[in-house]
Parts: structure tokens; C-alpha cells; sequence
């Protein structure tokens, strides 16, 4: 496998280093809802979230699974900022499903501070379930200072 290009490992860089994404979801009705999430990731394509299946954007996904992501360092100096953005396809996990991405998530929480988490915590009942996002694109913005300059990251 070869070396990430910059673009990509701009992107890469950008995820590693951020704790929170913004999920942007819709309503069944197009209504848009923003919503900041503490995040974890297993690669650069899957995205991992705890939620109460009652939060709006647990709604919103629910009954419109596509989704648009923005991660990005809202300390950055103005005119230095930089952002991946994110288009995906969001998932409530179902028991049996977990595994994979409450230990992403355990180990990111634990790595940031937090607590440890297991399935048991996001099983059907426990208040907070996990959610998954699988991203079909992703972008970085140019910085030549074009409006929506937008380059493609490929996702492999």
C-alpha cells in the first residue's frame, strides 16, 4: 500500500486530531438538524458514536440514514482553519453488531480520559446505543482561496 497523499493525509491528520465531528441529519420532512458528537474511528470510512435513540439526530437518522460530517479544529486561527468533510450513510448497531466499534470507541474514550465501554452499555434498554456512520466520500477544502474549492480524498 502506498503512501497517503497530502490531501488524504491532511484529512487524516484533521480526524486524529479532533474529538468531536459534526453529524448533520435531516427529518423525514428535509429539516436539517446539527448536532456535535464525541467520535471514534476505524480507518478513515466508519465513524463511531454513542447516543440516546430519543436525540433528534437519532430520530433524524432512523427514518434518513444519510448524513453529512464536518470535523474540524474550531481553535484554529481565522484564515488557517482546514476541515474533512464527510458524506456517509448512519446506522443504529444492533445487539450482535457492537463488538467492532464499542472497542474503537472504548479505547479512544479511555485514551482521551473517559471511561471504558463495553456492548452491555449500548445494548437495547441501556438508555445510549451506538450508532455508525459509513462514508461514501470525503473531502478537504482547497486553500486557495476559491469558495467551495472542494478536493476529493479517496477513501482506500
Amino acid at each position: 500500500m502506498s503512501a497517503p497523499g497530502p490531501a488524504a493525509q491532511t484529512a487524516r491528520d484533521i480526524i486524529e486530531a479532533s474529538r468531536y465531528l459534526v453529524l448533520a441529519t435531516a427529518d423525514a420532512t428535509g429539516r436539517p438538524w446539527s448536532s456535535p458528537v464525541y467520535f471514534a474511528h476505524i480507518g478513515f470510512t466508519e465513524f463511531y458514536w454513542v447516543s440516546s435513540p430519543g436525540a433528534a439526530h437519532s430520530r433524524n437518522i432512523a427514518v434518513r440514514p444519510e448524513v453529512g460530517i464536518a470535523v474540524f479544529d474550531s481553535h484554529a486561527e481565522i484564515g488557517t482553519g482546514q476541515g474533512a468533510y464527510l458524506s456517509a450513510a448512519a446506522t443504529l448497531l444492533e445487539d450482535g453488531e457492537t463488538a467492532r466499534g464499542i472497542e474503537a470507541f472504548s479505547r479512544r474514550s479511555v485514551a482521551h480520559g473517559g471511561h471504558e465501554w463495553t456492548s452491555g452499555d449500548v445494548r437495547p434498554g441501556a438508555g445510549l446505543r451506538l450508532y455508525r456512520a459509513t462514508a461514501d466520500s470525503l473531502w478537504i477544502l482547497a486553500k486557495d482561496g476559491q469558495p467551495d474549492h472542494r478536493i476529493p480524498v479517496p477513501l482506500s
